[in-house]
């Protein structure tokens, strides 16, 4: 495993991820995660070579998804009950339990810092854990600690895993991509656009 690269972000958003009982998806709408710093993410999956005639015939290669960390300057209140079930008691104070063993999945939408095409993206299927708790204190000043929550982009059980704004994304689904988790529409392949003439 290389280093993982770590990305600065801008416009992060997470929305709570739904399945019903007919196994259908479903989205909460996006909510900011104003003060996220960075992201860093593997590639998850293996590459198996398929040898014949004494040669690599072909290579499968599976999708697992991606895990890393994602850094904010402060992890919301929402994002604390939402997603990781922390719990609010009357006094206003979040609640740490033992018995919370799994938290909320969720889509988590976001951009790169400084990405000149601002490409925008999604991963549908994350969970997060508990975050690692820092800060620094120096002599007289007291340095802004960041909280930092572990990853996991799962592909989703239909198998989604990730979209992201290209070239020719409509002007309206770019500009609307933080206001509803994009859902991929037929997909086009390029067999599609090749007509054969009899």
């Amino acid at each position: 495993m290389g280093n993982k690269v770590k990305y600065n972000l801008k416009n992060v958003h997470a929305a709570k991820l739904t399945k019903s009982d007919d196994g259908t998806f479903s989205y909460a709408v996006p909510k900011a995660i104003p003060g996220a710093v960075s992201i860093s993410l593997d590639a998850e999956g293996d590459s198996s070579p398929f040898y014949a005639d004494g040669i690599v015939y072909f290579r499968s290669n599976s999708n697992n998804g991606y895990s890393g960390d994602l850094e904010m300057a402060l992890i919301p209140e929402w994002f604390r009950t939402e997603i990781l079930k922390e719990i609010l008691d009357k006094n206003g104070v979040l609640v740490e339990r033992s018995d919370i063993t799994e938290t909320e999945k969720f889509a988590l939408l976001f951009e790169f810092d400084g990405d000149v095409r601002a490409i925008r993206h999604v991963l549908y299927n994350c969970s997060a854990s508990r975050p690692s708790i820092e800060s620094e204190t120096k002599e007289d000043t007291i340095e802004p600690g960041t909280e930092t929550l572990s990853l996991t982009a799962d592909p989703r059980e239909d198998g989604l895993v990730k979209s992201r704004t290209g070239d020719n994304t409509a002007s309206e689904t770019y500009q609307n991509w933080y206001k509803s988790v994009y859902i991929p529409e037929e997909l086009v392949s390029p067999e599609d656009n090749i007509t054969t003439g009899q």
